[in-house]
């Protein structure tokens, strides 16, 4: 079986890396569970000054990413998995949620495109995406934190992960529209700050109906 693979296609790859392979990412590479890989959309270039981007046709300030590097990072990177998905993040795409990181788990390799300057050519969504997302209503530098934001969600998804089953189960809540319950621990007074007197009772069944009750609605 293939561990599943992450892709990201970046000018700045240096963004990228410290937080792929810290945390629970970083054990789960190191564990095989998943590959996260970096690519530098400028190795993909045809000029001798590595130009990723040019001016806008029509007009407009800024400068727009060129579809040719990407369509040549995407021929070199894809690999011959079962089940691959191109992904671009966009301000423009549909917003990124729980359900999408569990069906996402099901690719074997997920290559994520990312974006700065004033955009991407639309041929690149057009021609070479599958599907784009954005993960909020707000304008963020480049694509970068977007794509690893949607790596961390899925990653969290796929057995092994989080190394705790409990875990997955209950932040699976999350599909349902539900957002997670109150935690406290040690001390249990800080200021006169209490914690709930359920949660000290050891009655797991009040414990489980008082977190249920806690859960809200997104």
């Amino acid at each position: 079986m293939n561990t599943p693979q992450f892709d990201i296609v970046t000018i700045f790859p240096e963004m990228v890396t410290p937080y792929s392979e810290a945390s629970i990412l970083g054990r789960a590479q190191k564990k095989k569970l998943i590959a996260i890989k970096t690519h530098d959309l400028r190795d993909y270039t045809s000029d001798k000054h590595r130009h990723v981007d040019d001016t806008p046709y029509g007009g407009g300030a800024g400068m727009v990413m060129k579809v040719e590097p990407f369509e040549k990072a995407l021929k070199k990177i894809k690999r011959r998995f079962k089940k691959t998905r191109v992904i671009l993040t966009s301000a423009s795409g549909k917003t990124f949620t729980q359900k999408d990181a569990k069906r996402l788990t099901k690719y074997n390799q997920l290559i994520f495109l990312c974006g700065r300057y004033e955009g991407i050519d639309h041929r690149v969504e057009e021609h070479l995406v599958d599907e784009a997302f954005s993960i909020g209503d707000y304008v963020l530098t480049g694509g970068e934190l977007p794509a690893l934001v949607m790596i961390d969600a899925i990653a969290r998804m796929i057995p092994g992960v989080l190394g705790s089953e409990e875990s997955l189960e209950q932040e699976s809540h999350t599909e349902e529209g539900l957002l997670e319950y109150p935690q406290y621990t040690k001390p249990e007074v800080y200021k006169k700050w209490k914690v709930p007197e359920v949660l000290l009772s050891g009655d797991h069944q009040k414990i489980a109906k008082w977190r249920e009750s806690k859960m809200k609605k997104k």
